[in-house]
């Protein structure tokens, strides 16, 4: 019987796996190999879309497209391949953002429209109500609860103040509470 932290250890070695596996795909992408660019594309698809998708809510599609576009367009700036994942979200929450603000300027939604206590849409899954936040503030819940970056990473990743960064995570957290809460 495989005990809990031996599958934690076989787990973080496939995570290591893929990252060398990865950091191949760059080095062989960056010398022209057409082949490795569309398979380290593939590799990087889920995990983009894992940020897209909560940051840019129904526009997650096209703010993965757009992200993918970039590391494209953008992988000989990459000037340390180790750094490929840190640097894919870095691109990643600044497209979602980008698309996200785009079409919030389209469908603007506000956090006073949130319904109240006993309406059947408060049972609405985290999606709805993420969706009440803006692009700013679901960037930094993605990088703070989901990607489990420290203020200061958040921060970086965000372009940001660290002092900005936490403020904004607050403020977020605030508002998704209420917005939760009714």
């Amino acid at each position: 019987m495989i005990s809990g932290a031996e599958r934690q250890r076989e787990r973080e070695r496939e995570r290591q796996r893929e990252r060398e596996r990865a950091v191949a795909l760059v080095r062989a992408a960056r010398r022209g190999d057409t082949l490795a660019l569309h398979d380290l594309l593939d590799h990087l698809t889920p995990y983009i879309t894992r940020i897209c998708r909560p940051i840019a809510l129904d526009d997650g599609p096209d703010a993965t497209q757009e992200a993918l576009i970039a590391v494209f367009t953008r992988l000989r700036s990459l000037r340390e391949p180790e750094a490929l994942y840190g640097w894919v979200r870095t691109i990643a929450v600044r497209e979602a953002v980008r698309v996200a603000g785009r079409a919030a300027r389209d469908r603007p939604a506000e956090l006073a429209d949130v319904p109240e206590r006993g309406d059947p849409q408060l049972a609405a899954d985290v999606g709805d109500v993420l969706s009440r936040l803006s692009p700013q503030h679901r960037a930094v819940l993605v990088l703070r609860d989901v990607e489990g970056l420290d203020e200061e990473s958040a921060a970086a990743v965000l372009g940001v103040p660290a002092g900005t960064a936490k403020s904004r995570l607050h403020r977020a957290r605030q508002s998704f509470r209420r917005a939760w809460n009714g």
